[in-house]
């Protein structure tokens, strides 16, 4: 059986978006363990590594063309996702979608969209199981 096992992201300036992304996964619970010029990675116990990579050629990631729409992280409440939206926006994300709830998804789907400078989108939400009674 096939696990995932690690995320590969390229970016124009590793040193620049590792700035840029590890207040975000710092506070996501991810430890960065490497950093260099054109390679950094985060680990957490029993997730898949997140790596950063230099791109091959210049350019930026565009939302909606074929590729990778973007990544989505679950956090346990609301709190938590203006939390992590506020350590974004702080380290120079872009707010794509502030924090609001999606009833197209479920009544409970609360969730904020963010875009680092290289185009890469993450959300960070919460969607807590329906209750049994």
């Amino acid at each position: 059986m096939a696990t995932f096992d690690h995320l590969g992201i390229s970016v124009d300036d590793v040193p620049a978006a590792s700035a840029q992304f590890n207040p975000v996964f710092e506070a996501l619970g991810y430890t960065r363990a490497y950093d260099a010029e054109e390679h950094a990675y985060w680990r957490r116990t029993d997730e898949p590594e997140i790596l950063l990579y230099k791109s091959r050629e210049p350019g930026q990631h565009v939302h909606g063309r074929v590729g990778w729409q973007h990544l989505a992280f679950a956090v346990e409440s609301r709190e938590e996702v203006e939390r992590v939206h506020a350590i974004a926006l702080a380290a120079g994300w872009t707010e794509v979608r502030a924090p609001k709830e999606y009833p197209r998804f479920t009544d409970r789907y609360y969730a904020a969209f963010i875009e680092d400078d290289n185009g890469i989108r993450l959300e960070i939400m919460h969607n807590p199981p329906r209750d049994a009674g």
